[in-house]
């Protein structure tokens, strides 16, 4: 299965290159550096996962992914907290990571059977 043709890995990415964008001008640079290797985390780890020969290394992946999707999830909470992201963009990236752990749940499912 081709990782750029999974939605999941789209979506994860397109979300890793908002933060980019949204986060460059920022100067607090630990959490600059935090919330975007944890955004770029999802969508790599995906494609590592989906690279790899067996269903077990993929899944392991995958489950990696997925933690970085709350890690992620937690620094935009805290970054809404701290007025470093407005509320209206805030709550669409939360809800999509939401969305995307939900999908890699389904992914993960779908391998392990």
């Amino acid at each position: 299965m081709d990782f750029e043709k999974l939605i999941v890995w789209q979506r994860s990415k397109c979300l890793a290159v908002g933060i980019f964008r949204e986060f460059a001008r920022c100067r607090d640079f630990g959490f600059k550096d935090q919330i975007t290797r944890s955004a770029l985390s999802v969508p790599s780890n995906i494609a590592e996962g989906m690279e790899r020969g067996s269903a077990r290394e993929k899944v392991r992946f995958l489950w990696i992914a997925k933690a970085s999707c709350g890690e992620l999830r937690t620094q935009l909470l805290i970054g809404r907290e701290i007025a470093y992201i407005a509320d209206p963009q805030a709550e669409n990236w939360i809800t999509e990571t939401r969305e995307l752990s939900k999908m890699l749940c389904g992914l993960i499912n779908k391998i392990s059977d």
